[in-house]
């Protein structure tokens, strides 16, 4: 991969006065209001206002996607408790979801999974009322084909999933990223130490098809059988010479040497070498023959306990300084076009994170898989196995 579409900016340490603004919040005993409706009731979506809340929030979201002090800003604003917890997979989150396992008030499901899970009843249409800060979110992420109609979800963050590996390794590929250094076993045989992918289904087998050629959107929407089956027998060929899959510490994994080359998602390794200070050595690419765009969103199950709080929380994140602070923590891009002026430059200007246009043109949303969401599965757990 060329230098131009390869991360290697320096990233200003993380510093935010979040937590002086909330105890300053606090002391003030600024509390929003409670939704309509005594405490033995329970608040609908049209029962809810701007800021209202209803209870304390059940925060359901992948691992390392949030600022503690964000966290404890919107506790201190509000008067409420954020029972946070988190997954590893939008499958996880759906077992659970339509389990009853445990009830969540919100929870951030990436784009196929918002289209899988509101055509089958999964989520509460929104009360965008309640939520004002959404006219931030830009015009681009509006209407998307996941959420035609929008109505069941707003944009969290958005990224990318590529390869990361070291520069070592990259200048052995002769510069140019290529999937071919996981899937083709020549190629992998450059590669000096361990290789590891994601544990996510969607995410290997669209990395597969990719490598042979596929485009993602195609072979999804057209239901081709064959194609999925024939990225499942290649995964089924790479399982030997991979060392794990995983979707939580692939970053770290890379710069502790653990592995040197791993499929992830670009934020989980802008995260890893900005905290080893391992820019020097590192570098996110994506593949010259494409990889995943994708969307991650708030969104509010059917069965939640407090809707007005889970409203809250949206509107919280889409306000223009805090949706910049997450971004400025999580490294990925932000859909939130009013917070653009207080992101760091260095974000802005990484094509890792923001990719220029002719790296995005190679970049591909995974859809709602239908009737082969299982097929997929079944790829990649027969490869795992």
């Amino acid at each position: 991969m060329t230098k131009s579409t390869t991360a290697t900016s320096r990233w200003q340490p993380r510093r935010s006065r979040l937590t002086l603004i909330a105890a300053i919040i606090a002391a003030a005993g600024l509390l929003a209001a409670a939704c309509s409706g005594g405490e033995d009731e329970a608040a609908t979506a049209a029962d809810c206002e701007a800021g209202a809340t209803d209870g304390d929030l059940a925060f359901y979201n992948w691992a390392e996607y949030i600022d503690d002090e964000l966290l404890a800003a919107f506790e201190a604003e509000t008067g409420i408790n954020v029972e946070y917890t988190t997954y590893e997979s939008n499958e996880e989150m759906l077992t659970k979801v339509q389990s009853e396992a445990a009830i969540y008030d919100l929870i951030v499901p990436s784009d196929y999974m918002v289209d899988t899970m509101r055509r089958e009843g999964l989520l509460l249409e929104l009360n965008f009322d309640a939520i004002p800060n959404a006219a931030n979110i830009g015009s681009e992420f509006a209407n998307p084909p996941f959420d035609p109609e929008h109505k069941y979800s707003v944009a969290y963050q958005w990224g990318t999933t590529g390869i990361g590996m070291s520069y070592e390794v990259l200048e052995l590929l002769g510069g140019e990223s290529t999937w071919a250094v996981i899937f083709d076993p020549a190629t992998a045989a450059l590669v000096p130490g361990s290789i590891s992918m994601l544990d996510d289904a969607p995410e290997t087998v669209a990395a597969a098809l990719k490598y042979l050629g596929y485009s993602i959107e195609d072979v999804i929407n057209n239901q081709n059988e064959d194609a999925v089956l024939a990225a499942g027998d290649l995964l089924k060929a790479t399982n030997d010479r991979l060392l794990k899959y995983d979707s939580v510490t692939f970053g770290d994994d890379l710069v502790n040497g653990e592995v040197d080359v791993a499929h992830g998602w670009s934020g989980g390794f802008f995260l890893s070498f900005f905290e080893a200070d391992a820019y020097d050595d590192y570098v996110y690419t994506i593949p010259a023959e494409g990889g995943v765009r994708w969307v991650d969103n708030m969104a509010i199950p059917h069965n939640a306990d407090n809707i007005c709080s889970a409203h809250a929380m949206i509107n919280f994140l889409t306000d223009a300084e805090n949706g910049a602070t997450l971004t400025n923590w999580t490294y990925y891009g932000s859909p939130n076009a009013a917070s653009t002026p207080y992101i760091l430059d260095e974000i802005l200007e990484d094509p890792g994170i923001y990719p220029p246009p002719e790296v995005d043109a190679r970049l591909e949303l995974i859809p709602h898989a239908g009737d082969m969401a299982l097929l997929i599965q079944d790829m990649h757990s027969q490869a795992k196995s």
